[in-house]
């Protein structure tokens, strides 16, 4: 397995970072909104949200209906697509950090899969835990990915004791093929009352509302704080679990911590916009390559910038063929299978001549 050198960075380089990514964050936002079947000027949108969210005075009369559109509609939908984002590329950027493997993703290792299943599972049979209430869809999905990705290392350690690319990825394409003929069986029982999730499946995060917002949130910020308290221990446990352990790190423990921080936000993203495959993959790889492998810097920057790919996205999806909008799933795939192509490709020369 290649052993992972992190590159440093001055911190002057680290905060124009930051910076730039905070920039491109509130300008995909506002793009986001502006854009649409009713185009909205960006004035005007800079406008309403200043005198929505900072009380500050409109300058001119809007129309209520405008207005409504950007607050009720545009804004939880693009946040959402945001907020997706920023989970799939930490849980992304953790799984390859964790896995030494530039090729895990939740997509990749069935995490997905597993989550989708739960969430299915509890759309069809209308579960619901107590005390819980409409957290019971993140919470059983979150659940069920975690056990997923339990399931798969366990497999592929079975097979291959130092666990190999190969391995872990056709572990994880075996698992996604069983849950997702799982998921196509309950939709096939189900009749027509179940088949609008096909769409959900697919990956959306249409007219979703601010409930779903409220949905993925808290499980956002709890998998972050999880895997940011590990950031240290995952630089040492990227190069090895033999060197991590010398220099004092309980490997067991910060392993498990970012597992479960991982399946987190995985499982909140499934549970509110569905299955979008690649985000967590190509989003951390173009982090490494820009910010290297310091994952206290890594992880926050790739969620940042998966927060901008994941806006614009959804901004292509709803516009590319307007009035029809097409899943951001079928993009982020299209968009993402080439760069897993060659990503393996190159992984594989490199273990060739090492």
């Amino acid at each position: 397995m290649q052993k992972l050198s992190i590159q440093m960075f001055s911190k002057s380089e680290i905060y124009v970072s930051y910076g730039i990514l905070f920039i491109l964050i509130a300008a995909s936002l506002v793009l986001g909104i502006s854009i649409g079947s009713v185009s909205i000027p960006l004035f005007h949108v800079v406008q309403i949200l200043g005198a929505e969210i900072f009380n500050y005075p409109l300058r001119a009369p809007i129309n209520a209906s405008t207005v409504s559109i950007i607050m009720q509609i545009r804004l939880p939908r693009v946040l959402l697509a945001m907020l997706v984002g920023f989970a799939l590329s930490l849980a992304g950027a953790a799984f390859q950090g964790l896995l030494k493997n530039p090729l895990a993703d939740p997509y990749t290792l069935g995490v997905s899969s597993g989550s989708s299943l739960g969430a299915v599972i509890v759309l069809f049979f209308g579960v619901q835990l107590p005390g819980l209430g409409h957290f019971t869809l993140p919470v059983v999905s979150i659940a069920a990915g975690f056990f997923t990705l339990v399931g798969v290392i366990s497999f592929a350690r079975l097979v291959q004791r130092n666990l190999s690319v190969e391995t872990i990825i056709l572990a994880g394409i075996l698992c996604s093929s069983f849950l997702g003929s799982l998921i196509s069986l309950l939709i096939a029982l189900s009749g027509e009352e179940l088949r609008q999730i096909i769409g959900w499946l697919l990956g959306s995060v249409s007219m979703r509302g601010w409930s779903y917002v409220s949905l993925i949130t808290p499980f956002l910020a709890a998998g972050l704080l999880m895997l940011l308290g590990s950031a240290r221990e995952l630089n040492a446990m990227s190069f090895s679990q033999s060197d991590a352990k010398n220099i004092g790190v309980d490997v067991k423990k910060h392993t498990t911590i970012v597992l479960i921080g991982a399946s987190f936000v995985t499982g909140s993203a499934v549970a509110v916009s569905g299955t979008i495959g690649f985000v967590g993959l190509v989003i951390p790889h173009i982090g490494r390559m820009l910010w290297g492998v310091d994952h206290r810097h890594l992880l926050p920057l790739s969620m940042l910038l998966g927060g901008v790919f994941l806006v614009l996205v959804d901004l292509l999806a709803r516009t590319i063929i307007a009035p029809t909008e097409l899943p951001i799933g079928v993009l982020t795939a299209i968009i993402g299978s080439p760069v897993f192509a060659i990503i393996f490709i190159q992984h594989r020369r490199r273990r060739m001549t090492a």
